[in-house]
């Protein structure tokens, strides 16, 4: 079926069940934000395949809103739908809220799947309505009646993670959250959010392509835990918990819900609603997320490995390419990078599907090069090339901008120094405890808003300790996200500059929150870079850098090369030694 008859045939099952529009959100009962195969309905009925929107469709027209990540990738996808893309955060384009309360009219119904929108959201969306009379339903059932073929619930085996890195057992951590649940004054809580249930139990798997999580729910009370999942997928070994089918979650919690609980209306689904929404119940932040956010010593340890053996695969992949002469594709670079990282000790597999975007796509944030699209990387241009690694250790995220074809234009090298400048500028800074990400945000922008230049993807986002490559709560962008960063965070930090039709450039490290020192003024934090990848040297204009940015470079890369040094052959080693030696000003690299 193409996109326009799934939407037909959708229409006129709407039209049966007596419901207005449909709103699509495209995640799953977990409001993950990598959801399985069988969750991905966003794709499914309009073809945008990225990571966030909303697809609403009326019964004429249909919209999908989606950020400015995807703003060119969604108009490629969405071109012969007839689906209209709303650009949210841009000027005169009405958020979702808004649009349905300006169009609703009194006795209007707009469905909803209960599976996969939030408690949160299912109420800001219903109020919306309901201030023009309207009325929002949550359904289930609608989605499957349409999509013939659509993929079964996953259930992969899960394994547990390495105890050298991962040493706080699973007994201590369900005390802990009985000891915060003590605190709060309540006996219980649900938890729905896959990352944090991995993390609790210590285990992994890969129901989700790159993220090693596995679908389960997760209660906790002060007395009693049981896990909701296929009991067959856990090691046999497994003790200490009580475990249930998967499907038994809603039925059951309506028997040990009692007394007063806690849970998430942001990570848990309007289906369950009825059950978790009583009255008494604490709502916030999922207790273990925070826990979760702060690696422990041997997860911080782990993280480093993954990242030294995570360069040193980069740095051999570096060194082949500038000796190849070779005609690549966009595929073809990203596999050779993956080739090697499957080489080194613990590596498991990408912790995300590969950006490897050169000349004009670089301009696409989240561009992903498929067998019809990939280009060649031929002539002169710039390749974005953001990819990570899952390690039993670790999880990995880098972005490095590589120039091909000859020397860098000077709009080039003055660009890539305006967002080295943002990155080095952010990775140096000292803030003092309870510093929010917001604050630092301005820091990886400040220099290409001085010549009215600018980025609109976050600046940082959490990484997860052998988990999702994107983790909560912690965030460094212009959002109120009113969470402190704390040592042991990792945090992105990757600042960049897209000019569609032409050419982007992006640089990202990961960083640690690491602890300073303590003055009269209070305890100050550090970041400590993780990524172990020198920058490309031939797009720095070494001018344009002050003393301190220039020794700051020159210090990371000396890191950089005795960190993988030990790691490769004599070819590799040479080549970083170069890349990573000394600059200095007035030098052509």
């Amino acid at each position: 079926m193409t996109i326009e008859e799934r939407l037909q045939a959708l229409r006129e099952r709407l039209r049966e069940e007596g419901l207005d529009s449909f709103i699509i959100t495209g995640t799953d009962p977990h409001q993950s934000e990598y959801p399985a195969d069988r969750w991905r309905s966003r794709a499914y009925f309009s073809g945008f395949t990225g990571s966030a929107g909303d697809l609403l469709v009326e019964g004429g027209q249909a919209f999908l809103w989606t950020d400015s990540r995807y703003f060119i990738q969604a108009a490629d996808e969405l071109d012969g739908t007839g689906i209209i893309l709303m650009k949210e955060g841009m000027e005169g384009v009405p958020s979702l809220e808004e649009h349905l309360s300006s169009s609703a009219v009194k006795g209007m119904k707009v469905g909803i799947d209960g599976d996969t929108v939030s408690i949160g959201r299912f109420r800001r969306l219903s109020a919306a309505l309901a201030a023009k009379g309207a009325a929002l339903e949550a359904t289930d059932g609608i989605i499957s009646s349409v999509w013939k073929g659509r993929p079964p619930v996953p259930y992969t085996k899960a394994y547990r993670v390495d105890e050298r890195y991962a040493y706080t057992p699973m007994a201590k951590k369900i005390a802990s959250i009985r000891e915060a649940l003590r605190a709060k004054g309540a006996r219980w809580t649900f938890i729905s959010s896959l990352d944090d249930i991995a993390w609790v139990l210590n285990l992994r798997a890969s129901d989700v392509r790159y993220n090693p999580v596995f679908y389960a729910y997760l209660f906790i009370s002060l007395s009693k835990a049981v896990l909701f999942t296929a009991p067959e997928r856990l090691p046999e070994d497994f003790r200490g918990i009580e475990v249930r089918p998967y499907e038994e979650a809603m039925p059951a919690l309506e028997e040990l819900a009692r007394g007063t609980g806690c849970y998430s209306p942001d990570r848990n689904p309007a289906s369950m609603m009825g059950i978790l929404a009583r009255s008494r119940n604490i709502e916030g932040m999922d207790i273990p997320a925070s826990m979760k956010s702060m690696k422990s010593k041997g997860e911080a340890e782990g993280m480093r490995r993954a990242h030294v053996l995570d360069g040193a695969a980069y740095a051999i992949f570096l060194s082949k390419l500038t000796a190849g002469d070779g005609l690549y594709d966009e595929i073809m670079l990203a596999q050779m990078l993956e080739r090697e990282r499957s080489r080194m000790e613990g590596y498991i597999g990408p912790s995300f599907a590969p950006i490897s975007a050169f000349g004009p796509h670089g301009a696409i944030v989240h561009y992903s090069p498929t067998e019809a699209s990939s280009g060649l990387v031929m002539g002169h241009g710039l390749l974005v090339l953001d990819t990570g690694s899952q390690f039993a250790f670790g999880t990995t995220d880098v972005t490095r901008t590589l120039v091909f074809g000859g020397e860098p234009t000077e709009e080039e090298r003055t660009d890539y120094t305006l967002v080295l400048k943002g990155h080095l500028a952010l990775q140096r800074q000292r803030f003092p405890k309870g510093t929010r990400g917001v604050q630092l945000d301005v820091l990886a922008k400040q220099f290409l808003w001085q010549q009215g230049e600018s980025f609109f993807h976050g600046t940082g986002h959490g990484v997860g300790f052998h988990l999702s490559v994107h983790e909560g709560p912690q965030r460094i962008s212009s959002a109120l996200i009113d969470v402190p960063l704390m040592p042991g965070m990792v945090v992105s930090d990757e600042p960049g500059i897209y000019k569609e039709g032409r050419y982007g450039i992006r640089i990202e490290n990961l960083l640690i929150v690491r602890e300073d020192e303590e003055t009269e003024f209070g305890t100050f934090y550090r970041f400590e870079p993780l990524t172990m990848v020198p920058y490309e040297k031939k797009l720095i204009d070494a001018d344009m850098l002050t003393d301190e940015e220039l020794e700051q470079v020159n210090r990371y890369h000396r890191k950089v090369y005795y960190s993988l040094a030990p790691y490769l052959d004599a070819y590799s080693s040479e080549w970083l030694r170069l890349a990573s030696s000394p600059m200095e000003r007035k030098q052509v690299y």
